[in-house]
């Protein structure tokens, strides 16, 4: 059973394109849009003209001036004139958002070529402006003032997992730690270093805690960037060899967090077995690695749980077993996840599909797992109330 057995379309991935992400003074969002829509189409063999349809992901939520900016894709080329062109919005998860939108026009019969983009521009914006549009995306602290923002609301995830499972002070330093290893290695990351545990473990005036027990090495970094995906019906004549999208999966949960176990991941839950269920996978053992949405340290220790690769605070295992490290059994944020890649909030959806389509296609350099066949993609917003998840494969003989 696969997409293809259950909708009688082929959803193929055919190209990508990528910016660097990071402190990016010399990009506008706009500049952002157009460098990895080229570089998409160009990576596809894909003409403008042959584009039937344009998804941009972006948040925005007031960090950056213009908040209509669906149609900066048609910027690469004047053929893209009159090719519908829609903005979507989920959060962190705009990224999935856009490429699920994408796949629905597909496997609905009105395009058959798909050029979807993930952007935002976020670093301009002074610290209380990106903080105060970022709270937007929570029910409850929405239009507040919060000197923690985000990071004060998965810091009371760790503490509801300390509760229950014991400290987690050291596994998160391991995670922050492993992430920046596997970032040295992509070319695209914003913060290519490797800190090692020792730093990420301890408090420090370099690593102070930014809300306890989350110190600023569990906290994904702001970001500008943008990437880009050619989705298609057929294969094209790209010069990378296309991957299959085998399932796919979106769960929203409650919105008040009063009607959320804050380390249930509900939504995660369900998207997750939507997903593998629709690709035909039983178990995460049938896929080579996973990218997942590591905004802060402890979403990937609880991720680990939600999704199976653990039981129930178990997840420390996987670190001190190595398993989810290169190299590993199951490798976990080989791009260095959006703790070292960086986190341009509607980019990172979008980044995560072309990071897992490169090492599907054997083009992902330095970061390449050597065979890799499957992979999944998470990717959520707010604190796990958008769920996306994808399952892709090779196509490769």
């Amino acid at each position: 059973m696969s997409l293809r057995d259950a909708f009688g379309t082929d959803v193929l991935l055919t190209g990508w394109g990528h910016t660097p992400f990071g402190r990016l003074d010399d990009e506008s969002l706009e500049s952002l849009v157009v460098r990895a829509a080229a570089e998409a189409l160009e990576c596809a063999g894909v003409e403008p003209g042959q584009v039937d349809e344009v998804v941009l992901g972006t948040f925005n939520s007031g960090m950056w001036p213009l908040g209509f900016a669906s149609s900066l894709a048609l910027q690469v080329s004047d053929d893209l004139a009159n090719v519908p062109a829609t903005r979507v919005e989920n959060a962190c998860a705009s990224g999935s958002a856009a490429v699920h939108q994408g796949v629905k026009s597909l496997l609905a019969g009105t395009a058959r070529t798909v050029l979807v983009i993930g952007a935002e521009k976020m670093t301009q914006a002074p610290a209380d402006v990106v903080g105060a549009a970022l709270l937007g995306a929570d029910y409850e602290l929405a239009g507040t003032s919060s000197t923690t923002g985000f990071a004060g609301l998965f810091a009371d995830v760790a503490r509801h997992y300390e509760k229950r499972h014991g400290p987690v002070g050291d596994t998160l330093g391991a995670i922050a730690a492993k992430n920046h290893r596997h970032g040295v290695l992509n070319p695209y990351a914003q913060l290519r270093k490797d800190l090692g545990e020792d730093f990420c473990r301890t408090v420090s005036d370099r690593n102070p805690v930014v809300a306890d027990p989350l110190r600023r090495t569990d906290c994904s970094p702001v970001s500008d960037g943008a990437a880009a995906l050619v989705l298609s019906t057929a294969p094209t004549s790209g010069r990378v060899d296309p991957v299959r999208l085998a399932g796919f999966g979106h769960a929203n949960d409650f919105l008040p967090s009063s009607k959320r176990d804050p380390l249930a991941f509900a939504g995660t839950v369900a998207a997750w077995q939507r997903a593998m269920g629709m690709a035909g996978a039983t178990s995460p053992d049938d896929l080579d690695l996973v990218e997942l949405h590591d905004c802060f340290t402890i979403a990937e220790l609880v991720l680990y749980e939600a999704i199976g690769l653990a039981a129930p605070g178990e997840g420390a295992r996987l670190l001190e077993e190595g398993t989810v490290a290169r190299g590993g059994r199951m490798p976990v944020n080989l791009s260095g996840g959006l703790k070292s890649k960086g986190h341009p909030v509607g980019a990172t959806g979008v980044s995560q599909h072309v990071l897992a389509a490169m090492q599907l296609s054997g083009t992902a350099g330095e970061m390449q797992v050597a065979g890799a066949r499957r992979a999944a993609v998470h990717n959520m917003g707010g604190l796990a109330v958008a769920n996306y998840v994808s399952v892709l494969e090779s196509v490769r003989a």
